[in-house]
């Protein structure tokens, strides 16, 4: 990749599983995402994620977990910045493709290890290539985040 490659985000980073433009495309006409959270001491709880009034700069986030679907919390995010979510630094990230067997199905998945940074675990991040946007797996600290759904509205 270049440096003009849209994926490369600044110097020290490696390149973002997905650009802007691809999680906008994916995105801007609306999509739930069902997640599924599990905790190191066995506990779990299911979190929903809809994007709404998508544009060309961005969307409303909405997230609830399914056992208090009335607390939503709504938010304006920009495609960039869900791109910048996964700019990961060169020297402390390694970068792998995956092949993983998920509710979603079977998935080619660019697969980011990162070291341990100061306050935080290390940390695993599997992006769906058919899938543009977060990732469909995120593992840290014990914890462990799948995508169930995805649904576009």
């Amino acid at each position: 990749m270049t440096a003009s490659d849209e994926h490369l985000l600044g110097p020290g980073l490696l390149p973002t599983p997905f650009t802007a433009a691809e999680i906008r495309a994916a995105s801007r006409g609306g999509k739930t995402i069902h997640l599924l959270v599990e905790s190191p001491d066995g506990t779990s709880f299911e979190r929903v994620n809809r994007f709404r009034d998508g544009d060309d700069d961005g969307a409303t986030l909405e997230q609830w977990t399914t056992d208090a679907p009335a607390a939503v919390t709504s938010r304006r995010v920009t495609w960039r910045e869900l791109q910048k979510h996964a700019a990961f630094p060169a020297d402390a990230t390694r970068m792998s493709t995956e092949v993983l067997d998920l509710p979603l199905g079977r998935l080619e998945c660019l697969r980011y290890d990162r070291q341990a940074a100061e306050g935080e675990p290390p940390a695993t991040f599997w992006f769906a290539l058919a899938h543009p946007g977060m990732p469909v797996r995120f593992e840290a600290g014990g914890q462990r985040t799948t995508v169930l759904s995805i649904r576009a509205d």
